[in-house]
């Protein structure tokens, strides 16, 4: 939704439960994931491929013109899984000392982005490629957007020894078109699929409740 939302494209969404997915989406997601786009008759799936389409269809053009510049943004794109199943990680852990151990294990993940948006942009942003939002932002916003929502609970600075991404996710997350991309309850939702799933930072949730 943060590309529909960056184009003021008219849209409807439908939020449907994961944990219970409806057949007729089953049917139209070959990987029943979300999400998925329908445009009259045709169904597309996957962010980065409906971020792609989007892109072409309609003005303005968030992709680079140069196509040097706009196939590196596409690499960084496809680097966007192992950016997400890292930061899955720490959201996720059972334990406190999984958490710790996925906390460790960012390192590697944010050097290399930190990295890329020193070498990529050749200017100060605020975001992928400059002064305006683009096809990399939207894909790594998501993560960056959550553990917005974990670092208000756990506190553990590790963004702080990568100036360059924090100050990328704080120009993400005052951006509308980001930070409106979810339903108005996604925090609590966020909140209780911690507690579902009984991870680690859900039991810190359960406790800083029990202490108020």
């Amino acid at each position: 939704m943060i590309l529909l939302r960056a184009k003021d494209i008219d849209f409807e969404v439908t939020y449907i439960d994961l944990r219970d997915k409806p057949g007729w989406f089953l049917e139209i997601s070959p990987h029943g994931k979300v999400p998925v786009l329908k445009v009259d008759d045709d169904v597309l799936f996957e962010s980065n491929a409906i971020a792609e389409f989007l892109d072409e269809m309609v003005e303005p053009r968030l992709h680079p013109e140069d196509p040097i510049k706009r196939a590196r943004n596409r690499a960084w794109t496809d680097y966007t899984p192992e950016w997400s199943r890292t930061f899955g990680k720490v959201y996720y852990a059972k334990t406190k000392e999984d958490h710790e151990e996925a906390l460790q294990a960012m390192p590697k993940v944010l050097a290399k982005v930190e990295d890329a948006l020193s070498n990529e942009r050749g200017n100060d942003g605020p975001y992928f490629n400059g002064e305006k939002l683009c096809l990399v932002d939207a894909a790594y916003a998501p993560s960056l957007h959550r553990f917005n929502y974990i670092e208000e609970l756990i506190h553990s600075g590790v963004l702080d020894d990568y100036p360059k991404i924090r100050a990328w996710s704080d120009a993400l997350l005052a951006d509308d078109a980001i930070t409106g991309s979810v339903a108005d309850d996604f925090e609590d939702a966020f909140h209780a699929a911690l507690k579902r799933r009984e991870t680690y930072c859900g039991s810190l949730l359960d406790r800083a409740a029990a202490a108020e």
